[in-house]
């Protein structure tokens, strides 16, 4: 026996309907495309906004993990030239050197 599972709006809403010859549609009914980041499969498809906060959270964590190691590295690359123009510049005025940091 299969037991069927309904989803339904918390809200008490529905995303789409038509009523009166119109379409009212809920302003959080959204059209989400890319690239889902927890199955790498591709998304074009409408849903809730609510719905699709997990799976933009996810992506968004991702994006700042690549942003910090971009930052990081940037850093890293800067300590070393800094450390040689601090030395530069204590031989030029004849003042003690200080190991770098």
């Amino acid at each position: 026996m299969t037991i069927e599972t309904v989803l339904t709006c918390p809200l008490g809403s529905k995303c789409e309907e038509i009523k009166d010859n119109k379409v009212h549609r809920c302003a959080w009914y959204t059209k989400l495309a890319g690239t889902n980041p927890n199955t790498g499969e591709k998304v074009d498809e409408h849903g809730c906004a609510i719905t699709w906060l997990p799976v933009l959270l996810i992506e968004n964590s991702m994006q700042q993990k690549s942003t910090a190691a971009a930052v990081e590295s940037f850093r890293n690359e800067m300590v070393n030239p800094q450390a040689v123009g601090s030395l530069l510049l204590a031989a030029s005025s004849n003042l003690p050197l200080l190991p770098p940091t």
